[in-house]
């Protein structure tokens, strides 16, 4: 079976994403902060993957470099990673503060967590690639690319993580690498970190998780060209 590391596999769209791969033959390795609700998103995974797969579990930050390699490690050892998904992330201080207002401190974590942590687990699966098809999923967001007021500390972060995106799948494409990059807006979500952006406010309107998973599963199974994706694009397209 093919191996997929899912990161903030814990609840909202990583939880979807681990779910929709293990129903459809991933086995799985994912991670979230907290011990508890992860230990319970594995169990349902685990009950979705069937007796063929498998799916490990492992608490702790994506920003410790000791979890990183851990992480890979057990993705090896069910067979070989095939695929990276980098949802894990953090908002920042709820409500959101204007830039002239938001702690460096909290910029730093948001960078970390964001930025640099992705990309130095994203260099751990390059290696675990080499002479395979491996494909990377990289979440990212319309605040990477529009000015909304309060958003400036995740937008910027969001904005970085498509630009190494976008320069990894130009370097591999020039050194014929078969690795696929693809940064994905999955839109407004019904998760409880659109919900901390929005603090008392009504956000029932926007859509459950799962409902963009079809989009993600399509991309993969179909191996589109390294890019940047909507997955409101995918989902409107006319099955061929």
């Amino acid at each position: 079976m093919p191996v997929a590391l899912v990161t903030g596999a814990s609840r909202g769209l990583g939880l979807a994403l681990a779910g929709g791969l293990a129903d459809h033959g991933w086995s799985l390795v994912v991670d979230a902060r907290s011990e508890e609700p992860l230990r319970d998103a594995a169990a349902e995974h685990g009950a979705r993957v069937g007796s063929a797969g498998e799916v490990v579990a492992l608490a702790g930050s994506v920003t410790d470099p000791d979890h990183r390699a851990a992480l890979v490690r057990a993705a090896r050892d069910l067979g070989g990673l095939d695929l990276l998904v980098n949802n894990a992330g953090t908002l920042g201080p709820s409500p959101l503060p204007a830039m002239e207002k938001l702690g460096l401190a909290a910029y730093r974590e948001i960078l970390e967590v964001g930025v640099v942590a992705p990309l130095a687990l994203t260099q751990l699966a390059l290696a675990e690639f080499r002479g395979r098809q491996g494909a990377i999923v990289n979440i990212t967001s319309d605040a990477a690319v529009e000015a909304y007021a309060g958003w400036g500390g995740y937008g910027s972060a969001k904005a970085a993580f498509e630009q190494w995106s976008s320069v990894l799948a130009v370097e591999l494409s020039e050194a014929r690498e078969d690795v696929r990059v693809w940064w994905v807006d999955p839109g407004d979500l019904r998760t409880q970190m659109h919900q901390d952006a929005f603090p008392g406010e009504d956000i029932s309107d926007r859509p459950l998780p799962h409902t963009v998973v079809p989009a993600f599963l399509r991309l993969i199974g179909e191996r589109r060209p390294s890019g940047r994706y909507r997955a409101a694009d995918l989902l409107s397209e006319v099955p061929a």
